[in-house]
């Protein structure tokens, strides 16, 4: 086999793994597409705090190796994620800013793992919210400056009642 021919096929393998993942994740978005999150911060909303952030994914509630592709929340992006007395508005680079009202938290946590990302014990936070349709997903932000732990108090008072709570 000529240096060539190897490079033909070699080309022809990496275009078949590439053609695979373009037809994976459009499959995806197409299976996602009746998912979405709530858009636009409510008038009068008074902002408590802003905090820099990393939007890591939204997967299925409980399951942090099964993303969701949720416009605008499909991809990973810079952002923002303010916390309302009603809320919490997560402004994503690129997209339009995404409002988790009081009444659609569930609970806010720590995590290590989601998706392709492995950080230090506790560093991401886990926000599970109610999406429109009533299935429960789990959203995971990194802070680009300090520790969850100092923003974890304030979302766990935004998110709603215990009788509300984490449904399989």
């Amino acid at each position: 086999m000529t240096r060539e021919t190897a490079a033909l096929i070699i080309g022809a393998v990496a275009l078949l793994i590439l053609l695979a993942m373009l037809f994976a994740w459009r499959a995806r978005l197409r299976r996602d597409a009746g998912l979405s999150a709530p858009l636009g911060v409510p008038e009068h909303a008074d902002v408590t705090s802003r905090h820099e952030v990393l939007y890591v994914a939204t997967t299925r509630h409980d399951q942090p190796l099964e993303r969701l592709a949720i416009r605008p929340l499909a991809y990973r992006a810079r952002g923002e994620l303010a916390l309302t007395d009603r809320g919490v508005a997560l402004s994503l680079d690129g997209a339009p800013t995404v409002f988790l009202a009081s009444s659609r938290l569930v609970a806010a946590d720590t995590a290590t793992v989601a998706m392709n990302r492995v950080v230090e014990p506790n560093g991401l936070i886990r926000l599970v919210w109610r999406e429109p349709s009533g299935i429960l997903v789990d959203s995971f932000l990194r802070l680009t400056s300090g520790e969850p732990h100092q923003i974890l108090p304030e979302l766990e008072r935004l998110c709603s009642a215990p009788e509300n709570g984490p449904s399989a």
